[in-house]
């Protein structure tokens, strides 16, 4: 039996140990600095700051009293919708519709008669025992609503100048009994019982 020459064995590297292994490089690790910390905190006030601003500017807004018009008599607004309604004089039934309306919105706010509520007969029936209107004046408006009424419901077509009759008789009727105008004191008197914060300022 023969054995292998020693010269014959490959020789096994030696393997480094301990201090001698050679590593990757590791990246620079970010530390926060005490800058970083200000900007962030700084920023978030700000952000707190706009949102209590805005806050309080919607709240001043919502307790804020709302301007509010002045309120038009029944009397103008009344001869404001006639004038309209002379847009209609092509269309008798839509026309005698709303006069007849306005001049029965107008008696209810003028003198709460309850027009609106009532078909003509019952409104004249009752209105002899109202002492706001004179028996002249209760006669035009029995007129004025049964020639409104034939239009409305029997279908009549009456010409362009009944229909002005019609817009002129109601007017008369507001002229006669709207308020008188206020005298020249009585505007003074309520001008110097407004409080110098409610005058609006240009």
């Amino acid at each position: 039996m023969k054995t292998a020459p020693l010269s014959a064995i490959p020789a096994v590297p030696p393997t480094p140990t301990g201090t001698n292994d050679l590593r990757d490089i590791k990246p620079p690790v970010d530390i926060p600095s005490g800058w970083t910390w200000l900007w962030w905190t700084l920023g978030l006030l700000a952000v707190a700051a706009l949102l209590f601003v805005a806050w309080r500017y919607w709240r001043k807004q919502l307790l804020a009293p709302a301007k509010t018009e002045p309120a038009i008599p029944p009397h103008e607004r009344a001869r404001r919708t006639l004038q309209a309604a002379l847009e209609l004089l092509d269309q008798p039934k839509p026309f005698c519709i709303l006069v007849s309306d306005t001049l029965r919105l107008y008696l209810e706010e003028r003198f709460g008669l309850k027009a609106p509520e009532r078909t003509t007969e019952e409104f004249l029936m009752e209105l002899p025992s109202s002492s706001q209107l004179t028996a002249a004046q209760q006669q035009s408006l029995a007129d004025f609503l049964s020639r409104c009424d034939l239009v409305k419901f029997a279908r009549a077509e009456p010409p362009a100048s009944a229909l002005q009759d019609l817009y002129h008789s109601a007017l008369r009727l507001i002229s006669e009994t709207e308020p008188p105008p206020l005298p020249a004191e009585a505007y003074r008197d309520v001008a110097a019982a407004i409080p110098p914060a409610a005058v609006a300022k240009p």
